[in-house]
């Protein structure tokens, strides 16, 4: 059983497992799936009730949190204990392209020229990371929601405002990765 969690599944199996995880949501509790709420939950929760949008009973969404930390604690499981030995597999003609950036180590789950101490601490991680956070963050409350609440819940309820979310989602996607991404890359 584990040699098969440790494989690299299909991307159906998880979009299905994820899929099913709103109508179980929805009948066994009448809840809404989405992450991005957690950060003003845990805001409204150590923050003086000042601030009018943080002024709301956080407790009733406290649920939230524990499957917020399940992620987590899930992550980590797999990071740690179901982790494949072999370098990460992807496309030939990306690493290629990849490679002329200085990129070429695909050991962990992401690559270390990227995502490491010491590149956090050079121009491109600091774009990177405050910048992406900062568009993230914004992005996520202007749009009145994260990629798993539009994509996943807004779309299995038909909303239209998570429609016109998810196609922006979509084009921001392409747009930065095939044209922004290069350049920060270049840095």
């Amino acid at each position: 059983m584990i040699e098969l969690l440790k494989q690299p599944w299909p991307w159906y199996a998880g979009g299905v497992l994820i899929g099913l995880t709103v109508p179980a949501l929805l009948l066994l509790g009448n809840k809404h799936f989405g992450i991005s709420a957690n950060l003003r939950h845990v805001c409204a929760a150590c923050l003086p009730a000042k601030i009018p949008f943080f002024n709301y009973n956080w407790k009733k969404e406290a649920w939230n949190f524990f499957f917020v930390g399940g992620v987590v604690i899930g992550g980590i499981i797999a990071a740690q204990l179901l982790a494949s030995p072999q370098p990460v597999s992807i496309n030939p003609e990306l690493a290629k392209s990849l490679s002329v950036h200085g990129i070429t180590d695909y050991t962990n789950l992401v690559p270390a020229e990227i995502f490491s101490l010491n590149s956090l601490f050079s121009l491109r991680g600091l774009v990177m990371m405050i910048g992406g956070g900062f568009l993230v963050g914004f992005g996520t409350r202007y749009a009145g929601g994260c990629t798993s609440g539009h994509s996943i819940m807004g779309l299995s309820t038909l909303q239209l405002p998570s429609l016109i979310a998810t196609i922006c989602f979509m084009i921001g996607g392409i747009i930065m990765s095939n044209l922004i991404l290069p350049h920060i890359l270049s840095l």
